[in-house]
């Protein structure tokens, strides 16, 4: 007798995983969502899309018990039922889980202690590290991963810990996985790897909720596209019925057509203005490691200088020892600004140089989030706002109206804390801050890393406003087409070193990744530099 087992993703039409009906959240003076209802399909990739502050994050913390209820209007029916999350236990416990866009892993933690923490494998009061290391590697098979349980997550890249959250999420029997921006911190490699994940997931009838910029990967791997702006949904669009385009995507999230993804630019470039010679940086804590290896190049007045390479190429600690010495030690090199040698080995001395950095971790180096938008737009140039040793109130205040008015910074008031904006506007706020320092370079780091299209054009039109004013400026990039259509020249960096230089009129992403494949591909000796 043969026995048919139910088809998990039967009469889904019917009866859907998940419905939120006529949800609305409000903060103090900010209505964040109005009268919106969701439905999930069992079994499918549902992406979330929308401009920063659209309500997308909002609304999976109200699912997530995030925010419990009772501090929300509507109503969440998992799986036919009426549910009340006082917390995100309760919504664990039935297999929803979120993976926010800031990883919460332990970096000193080992994988495994990390897959159970708060769910401990363990015999009468006791950790079973043997049934826990069994089952850490199963996980980990799962997703893709052959590192060793016991390996401390310190020692992973940022691509790897997603992986690490989202077998944790396994590891709690997940049925409803809400991913937030997942990819936003990962190279196109590691991203690619995710979203095949993600359908191997959807094959084993595992339903995710897809919160993502990146319109590429959203047609790539969605079933349902939902479209929120200003807290509202716009539409809901069944790329199972057709394929939906991003162009089609964006004229809903924007409310218009978008027919330029990079505002034109008139080109001015002038004479150099900032040049580095012979850079050399190592490791803060593995003293015998090196990780910039004699990188030299210049910028030139009115220029917009791409920085391409792979996660971990060396970018990021490249600009930040730039700036003040931020990363590493045993600097050495030399700077030049306007032909002669200046002194950048601190930040005050930096920032005095008319040197800016903004940061790829606005959360943790740009912003001080409990502090209001006005405090943090003045912190790079307070003797600017000050009388003697004495903040001037009123002038602080002038300064915060006129760059939130410039930069179309999207919030209740200036006195609203950083911590309660969307990415994009606390990255426009982390831009204001150092415009307001009025810097000749600005080093911008992944600066529209987790910003939606319509705020990165913006961001672009800024640059170009920069670049127009004679300033020289570094764009550091992990999206190769985002490098090509704003830079004027571009840099290929690889391990630490600069092994290409291009003009952008005649690169390609093909280049670029010849040019990176050309290294890795070297002999041992040809790639290593005497110390």
């Amino acid at each position: 007798m043969t026995v048919e087992l139910p088809n998990p993703l039967a009469n889904t039409a019917a009866q859907p995983l998940l419905e939120m009906r006529a949800i609305t959240k409000t903060f103090p003076g900010v209505r964040a969502l109005h009268n919106v209802s969701l439905r999930v399909r069992e079994g499918e990739i549902h992406a979330l899309v929308g401009e920063n502050g659209a309500g997308k994050s909002t609304l999976m913390k109200v699912l997530s018990g995030v925010y419990p209820h009772g501090s929300y209007e509507g109503e969440i029916r998992f799986r036919g039922q009426v549910r009340a999350f006082r917390n995100v236990r309760d919504s664990e416990a039935l297999g929803i889980i979120i993976i926010h866009q800031e990883l919460a892993l332990v970096p000193l933690l080992s994988i495994a202690e990390n897959l159970f923490l708060g769910h401990e494998r363990a015999r009468f009061g006791v950790i079973d590290w043997s049934q826990a290391t069994l089952q850490a590697r199963a996980l980990l098979a799962k997703v893709g991963l052959d590192e060793a349980p016991d390996t401390p997550v310190a020692e992973l890249g940022v691509g790897k810990q997603q992986l690490v959250e989202i077998a944790k999420a396994l590891a709690k029997e997940v049925k409803l996985l809400i991913l937030d921006e997942p990819t936003a911190s990962l190279s196109e490699s590691d991203s690619e790897a995710l979203l095949k994940l993600l359908l191997e997931f959807k094959a084993q009838g595992i339903t995710s909720v897809l919160i993502s910029h990146k319109l590429n990967e959203v047609v790539k791997v969605a079933d349902t596209i939902t479209v929120l702006r200003d807290g509202e949904v716009v539409e809901t669009l069944d790329a199972r019925a057709g394929p939906v385009s991003e162009a089609r995507i964006v004229r809903g999230m924007v409310g218009r057509e978008l027919t330029q993804r990079y505002p034109p630019r008139t080109h001015r470039v002038g004479e150099t203005l900032f040049e580095v010679r012979g850079w050399n940086v190592f490791h803060p804590v593995q003293r015998d490691r090196r990780v910039i290896h004699d990188a030299s190049f210049y910028l030139r007045r009115g220029e917009v200088v791409g920085l391409a390479g792979l996660m971990g190429a060396g970018r990021t600690e490249l600009a930040m020892s730039l700036f003040g010495r931020s990363y590493g030690r045993r600097v050495s090199g030399e700077v030049r600004l306007r032909g002669q040698v200046v002194d950048l080995s601190t930040v005050p001395k930096a920032i005095a140089q008319g040197v800016a950095y903004v940061t790829e971790d606005r959360k943790a180096l740009g912003l001080i989030l409990e502090q209001d938008i006005r405090h943090n737009l003045t912190l790079a140039n307070l003797g600017a706002v000050a009388k003697g040793v004495v903040i001037d109130a009123p002038r602080e205040v002038g300064v915060a109206h006129r760059y939130r008015e410039e930069l179309r910074i999207r919030c209740r008031s200036i006195e609203q804390e950083a911590v309660n904006l969307s990415g994009g506007n606390q990255q426009k706020v982390v831009l204001g801050k150092w415009l307001f320092a009025e810097p000749e370079v600005l080093l911008l780091d992944e600066p529209t890393r987790g910003v939606d299209v319509g705020a990165k054009f913006e961001i672009y039109t800024l640059i170009n406003r920069l670049a127009a004013q004679g300033k020289a400026i570094l764009l550091i990039s992990s999206e190769l087409p985002e490098v090509l259509g704003m830079s004027d020249r571009i840099y290929v960096m690889n391990e630490g070193r600069i092994v290409g230089e291009m003009d952008a009129r005649s690169a390609s992403q093909e280049r670029i990744m010849r040019e990176i494949v050309r290294l890795e591909d070297a002999p041992p000796d040809a790639r290593e530099v005497p110390v």
